[in-house]
């Protein structure tokens, strides 16, 4: 149903109006996201681990990488800033926003909730790791301009991020796989929902893939559009990093939420901390490609105010995930964090 809904909209969007074209634009790209991120949880159902959890991160992944290469390719003012900006806000959602709304909410319900933290404290260690590796160093190296790699540099970082995904994807679905369980029955496998038969997993893949031409037709179409808005509100460049990134997360956002308030916690923390992990470490690799291959300028070096913001989150984040205990407490504190990075965003 959202497929067709999308298709619907794209079937207007030739309405003369700029702004009336933009919204339905906008609605068409959310339904093609939600339509291609639930056909890719049904793939990955039917599959398993650790080949589901594959399926449902490359399918994300496409989706944020064709939202930053189109408008990469479109060669504004702002395309060489837009990966990191995507990226940094894609973290400081993830971090901040989802956490600290699943804490809030899952406190409010059932006051105090565990996690485990040999598989959340390792993804949040490797998403620190990455973070600084791409968003971080560059404005220390002296190869190149301040805030960039040379290409040698960037090839580096992309091995090095797409290595450690894929370490950490080992460790989630073969090697460690309880650690990133439930602790409450966490080796009862019945109390997963049955898997759905061959025939509804092709039909998903087919409309799987027309859902990720969908996302990247809208995101060519819708492009100049959040840049002119942007442009005419006169908001800071980033905004539209943020609204790529909220894009993307939209669908892990509220299923985290959803398993807070089931009291199941540890469901939310993989999802937050996993998607971010992913946003990084599959995202870069196949930024730094194209800029490679295409010569396309890239910029990664945050500001100072957003590297303070980025310590302080993993520093907070560090404290929070100590303990596999949290409160009501400590989601306001991230929450509070995460209308700061959206403030300052702003109001520079």
């Amino acid at each position: 149903m959202p497929l067709a809904c999308a298709w619907a909209l794209y079937a207007v969007t030739g309405i003369s109006l700029p702004g009336l074209q933009a919204l339905w634009l906008v609605l068409a790209l959310l339904l093609a996201v939600i339509a291609s991120v639930h056909h890719a949880e049904v793939i990955a159902h039917r599959l398993g681990e650790p080949y589901g959890t594959l399926v449902l991160a490359l399918a994300v992944t496409v989706i944020e990488t064709s939202l930053v290469l189109s408008m990469m390719l479109a060669g504004t003012k702002a395309s060489a800033t837009l990966p990191r900006d995507t990226i940094y806000s894609a973290v400081m959602i993830a971090c901040n926003g989802v956490v600290g709304l699943c804490l809030l909410l899952g406190g409010l319900h059932h006051k105090e909730q565990l996690f485990r933290i040999e598989g959340t404290g390792s993804g949040f260690a490797a998403l620190a790791t990455l973070s600084v590796l791409v968003l971080v160093l560059p404005l220390y190296t002296v190869s190149s301009a301040e805030g960039t790699y040379t290409d040698a540099q960037l090839i580096f970082v992309a091995l090095s991020s797409l290595a450690l995904w894929l370490v950490f994807v080992f460790i989630q679905t073969i090697r460690h796989r309880d650690y990133f369980l439930p602790m409450e029955s966490a080796a009862d496998e019945s109390v997963h929902a049955q898997p759905p038969g061959v025939a509804q997993a092709r039909i998903s893949f087919v409309f799987l893939i027309l859902s990720l031409v969908c996302v990247v037709g809208f995101a060519k179409l819708l492009s100049p559009a959040i840049e002119a808005v942007v442009k005419a509100y006169r908001a800071p460049a980033p905004v539209v990093g943020i609204v790529i990134a909220l894009i993307v997360l939209l669908p892990e956002t509220w299923a985290a939420i959803r398993a807070a308030r089931a009291d199941r916690l540890q469901t939310s923390m993989n999802l937050a901390i996993g998607s971010a992990l992913a946003s990084i470490g599959l995202t870069i690799p196949l930024v730094v490609l194209a800029c490679v291959v295409l010569h396309l300028p890239l910029t990664l070096g945050l500001e100072t105010k957003d590297v303070a913001l980025l310590a302080l989150t993993f520093l907070v984040g560090s404290i929070t995930l100590g303990s596999g205990r949290t409160n009501v407490m400590q989601g306001a504190i991230h929450l509070v964090l995460f209308a700061s990075f959206l403030f300052l965003t702003l109001v520079p």
